[in-house]
């Protein structure tokens, strides 16, 4: 049994806590008006499906929605000021944003909805390329290699000497933060003579239009696209290792397995019934919408965790404003629901 199935087992009863019944007054007083979501674009066709989904049901055919892909940053930006309801995060909220959010008087639940394999790609005809350490992409994307490493020899001397191509995302970007960190040290250690973008689909097209490029975007975004790029194996612990759902379950995948997270502004959730009615779906049918999206479910088990982290309204991060880059998917998740360990507050 591996650790994330140790971990499941621990915490599977308490899953089996009661639920919230029927909404209180504060929730069937409130009006029903657009459900504003924004944040990383990795999380969106997520959560895109989701809306869609919801829609086409009976409890969600009048509801409306306003989903932005801005970037986990941008996106916890616009959550911390009150502005969307829904965070999609592909990092958990960091210090600074936790105390952006006391400032507003903003509380929030903090949802563990899917994992990613952060994904390292090249051209389909790049023959020379098959596998990449963490090492060399940090000597290839930190913020020194600018204006001097231009060439696939510098990054591995077995490699050509062409000129590489660089594809990836903008600052705003939880992925880019997630990648920074493990390859160079620092969320914010990279170099900026790339191709940038928010809209994972305009790095995809980089990488498949150009021989000589390398990018890095999530896993669903080259999972729609195998046809038009390759992926790199990742040389990590457990040795190179190609990113799929497999190798991410299994904890083979690192360092680049994340969690994906959706943030829930409390108060909003208590007063909308549409919003808990929605939030509740999606967390119910996690793993089908999750899988259908392309992405990598959580066990289904460990979705009637999250949900009872739903229903508990058990607020804040468990991750202190960090996530130490590497974890196991056991580890993560251990830290996702560690404060489901915690009494509730009288």
């Amino acid at each position: 049994m591996g650790p994330g199935a140790r971990l499941l087992n621990a915490l599977a009863a308490l899953a089996l806590l009661p639920t919230l019944g029927a909404p209180s007054s504060a929730l069937a007083q409130s009006s029903q008006g657009v459900i504003r979501i924004s944040g990383s674009s990795t999380v969106f066709p997520i959560t895109a499906l989701a809306i869609r989904r919801f829609r086409q049901s009976s409890a969600g055919r009048d509801v409306r929605f306003e989903l932005k892909e801005t970037g986990t940053t941008a996106g916890f930006r616009a959550f911390c000021s009150g502005a969307v309801a829904i965070s999609n995060a592909s990092r958990p909220i960091n210090s600074q944003e936790i105390k952006a959010c006391e400032a507003k008087g903003i509380r929030f639940i903090e949802l563990p909805i899917a994992f990613d394999a952060l994904t390292v790609a090249v051209n389909p005809r790049n023959t020379w390329a098959t596998e990449v350490s963490p090492a060399e992409l940090g000597r290839l994307w930190n913020r020194r290699a600018q204006g001097r490493i231009k060439t696939w020899n510098q990054v591995n001397s077995a490699w050509p000497a062409r000129p590489i191509t660089l594809c990836g995302p903008d600052k705003d970007s939880g992925t880019f933060d997630y990648f920074n960190k493990a390859v160079s040290g620092q969320a914010d250690n990279s170099r900026s003579d790339y191709t940038s973008s928010e809209d994972d689909n305009m790095l995809v097209k980089c990488v498949a239009k150009d021989l000589q490029s390398l990018g890095y975007f999530g896993f669903s975004y080259y999972a729609a696209n195998r046809n038009r790029i390759r992926s790199l194996a990742v040389k990590g612990p457990k040795g190179a290792v190609r990113p799929s759902i497999e190798t991410v379950q299994k904890e083979r995948y690192l360092p680049f397995s994340r969690p994906l997270f959706l943030y829930i502004n409390n108060e909003q959730l208590l007063k909308r019934p549409e919003l808990q009615r929605f939030v509740t779906a999606f967390v119910r049918q996690g793993p089908e919408i999750v899988k259908a999206a392309g992405a990598i479910p959580l066990p289904e088990t460990t979705y009637r965790l999250v949900e009872t982290k739903l229903y508990r309204h058990v607020l804040g991060s468990s991750f202190a404003g960090d996530l130490p880059v590497g974890l196991t998917v056991g580890q993560a998740l251990g830290r996702s629901f560690q404060q489901l360990k915690r009494p509730l507050p009288r």
